[in-house]
This record gives structure tokens, C-alpha cells and sequence, in this order.
């Protein structure tokens, strides 16, 4: 199933059209996509009857964050052994967690204004949440898990670097968190915790890695967060970038005003953002 935020409403994509959840539904899901979340389970269900018959066509401009308004949005550094060596840092022995802060969140092809600093990016893939989870072991991780999607965790290094050691605000800037372009529930993926993801900055390929090479896969990384805080419906978890960020680079290769950076991982799609 893919789910999608289309001009503020939630709608299933079917064969390439959105139907509209809360028209199909008669008003029993939706429009708005955290009561989505909060009803899941049943949403599914019904979801499963849903015919393209109903839907209507839409363009990518229509398409806004999946999950747009998370009560908690978690991201973790240092997922992938090469990206933490590209920056001579030591893997950690558990996963390094900080915050976007959910006013960064964006549209998946909105445009990004470019901030004073060293602007870069970070491709990686997203988790959002189904299910209210405290102390689930990874074993049950996924089952809590409403699907996956593309996301930037976009960075201004100087800030970053400036916060003592605290990540957050050199990566919450307005339209530094893009998601999108809809939710991939796992069940629509041949193998959910091997897919390929890249980075493209205009046109030359920065990052390539798989999900696979994380350090904590998702699983751990729900076993972990859910240990200590309660995981919500509709959270959000930035699950860390692979090599080839700009600032490792020799010499740096940072945004600028003009580039454009788009973020594939197989089997969900692509997101795109221009640098204005």
C-alpha cells in the first residue's frame, strides 16, 4: 500500500491516481493523515477494498510530507560504518540519537532555501510509526512499523558543530527535513531492510550505499528508542545517511543557490529539492 498526503488530505495510490481516503471511506478514515495513524490497524483493513475506480490524477507538486505533523521526530548519526569513517569518527556502541525539530519538516519537492554556513545533505530512509510501542524487542519491531519512506536529513554543518555535540538545530532550518513522495507499508517491499538508496546532486551521484550497511537496523533502532520513550502513531525516524556527504569530501563539495538534490531508495520513489 502506498499512502499518501495529496493537497493536505490523505489518499491511497492506486495505478498511478489518489483516492481521496475520506471520500471512499464515507468519512470512516481521514481527510486529516494523523487520524490515519492513530487508527491503523483498522485503516488497513479497509484500505484493502479500496478500488482505483474512485481516484482521481495528481501532479507532484500536490504531494505534501506523509506524515506531516509527528509528535516526536528521532533521527540517528553515524548508521553507517563508511560515513562515520569518512569523518574520522568511531562507530558508536549504540545508536547516537538527536531531533529534527518538526518545524523542518517538508514537502518531498518543495525547493530548500539555501542558509549562511555549510549546507549539506544527508539521504536517508524514514520510518514512520502505526502502532503505540514501549519496550518492544526487535523480534516485534516491525509490527509497530506503518511504513517507510525517502527522506533528507538536510545540515548546516557550522551550527551542527557550534551546539556542543547537540545535532538539532543545525538540522531543523525551515524545509531541512523533506519526506515523501507517499508511505510504502513493508509488506509492498521484496526485502525491507536491504534496499538501495542514492543521493544525486545536480546530476552526479554523491551517495550509494544499501540499507543494509546500517549499524542498527530498523528493528534495533525500535527495540532501542522504544526502551526508553513511548514511540506514537505517526513519529518519525530519520534512520541515518551512508558516505558521500559534502563536508568529507577533498575539497568540500557543499549547496549551493542552483543545485538541485534528489534522494531515491528502491521501491518508494523519488524526492527532489532545489536549492533557492
Amino acid at each position: 500500500m502506498k499512502l499518501a498526503n495529496v493537497d493536505g488530505r490523505a489518499a491511497l495510490i492506486l495505478d498511478g491516481v489518489a483516492v481521496d481516503v475520506a471520500r471512499a471511506s464515507a468519512g470512516s478514515f481521514g481527510p486529516e493523515l494523523s487520524g490515519i495513524y492513530d487508527a491503523w490497524d483498522a485503516f488497513t483493513a479497509w484500505a484493502a477494498s479500496a478500488q482505483p475506480s474512485t481516484g482521481t490524477a495528481f501532479v507532484e507538486g500536490d504531494l505534501s510530507a506523509p506524515s506531516p505533523s509527528p509528535k516526536q521526530v528521532f533521527a540517528i548519526g553515524l548508521n553507517y560504518r563508511a560515513h562515520a569513517a569518512e569523518g574520522g569518527r568511531d562507530v558508536p556502541k549504540a545508536p547516537a540519537v538527536f531531533t529534527k525539530f518538526p518545524t523542518c519538516l517538508g514537502r518531498p519537492f518543495d525547493p530548500v532555501a539555501s542558509v549562511p554556513g555549510r549546507h549539506d545533505w544527508e539521504a536517508e530512509l524514514v520510518v514512520v510509526i502505526g502502532r503505540r510501542a514501549h519496550g518492544v524487542s526487535a523480534a516485534d519491531a516491525w509490527s509497530c512499523v506503518a511504513g517507510v519512506t525517502c527522506g533528507q536529513d538536510y545540515s548546516e554543518r557550522d551550527t551542527q558543530n557550534a551546539s556542543g555535540g547537540h545535532f538539532s538545530l543545525g538540522k531543523s532550518f525551515p524545509g531541512f527535513g523533506p519526506t515523501g513522495p507517499w508511505l510504502v507499508t513493508p509488506d509492498e517491499l521484496a526485502n525491507r531492510d536491504d534496499l538501495a538508496i542514492s543521493c544525486e546532486v545536480s546530476g552526479v551521484v554523491m551517495q550509494s550505499s544499501r540499507t543494509s550497511n546500517m549499524v542498527f537496523p530498523v528493528a534495533t533502532l525500535i527495540e532501542h528508542l522504544s526502551s526508553i520513550v513511548t514511540l506514537l502513531p505517526g513519529d518519525v525516524i530519520f534512520t541515518g545517511t551512508p558516505e558521500g556527504v559534502g563536508y568529507a569530501r577533498t575539497p568540500p563539495r557543499l549547496l549551493a543557490v542552483g543545485d538541485t538534490v534528489v534522494t531515491t531508495i528502491e521501491g518508494i520513489g523519488v524526492i527532489r529539492q532545489s536549492i533557492v
